[in-house]
């Protein structure tokens, strides 16, 4: 992949330039993934985010997703 990184006046990095070739690789690789349109709602976001950072704090409160599955079993 031959990248060209895109500098500012002061010659910090500010981008990249990825040859289209090789962005259709990635976006593929990406199981077709349209990275510039999302319809996931803004509150979804948000509340994925809060739920990650209580899992951070609190990974008590997680269940394994076998024992989970085994009760739904259990009750159906």
């Amino acid at each position: 992949m031959n990248l060209q990184y895109i500098s500012d006046s002061k010659g910090k990095t500010s981008g990249v330039f990825i040859p289209i070739e090789d962005w259709n690789r990635i976006k593929d690789k990406l199981c077709e993934v349209d990275l510039e349109i999302s319809d996931i709602p803004v509150w979804h976001i948000e509340e994925v985010r809060k739920r990650i950072e209580d899992f951070k704090h609190r990974n008590e409160i997680a269940l394994d997703f076998n024992t989970v599955m085994d009760e739904i079993d259990k009750e159906l």
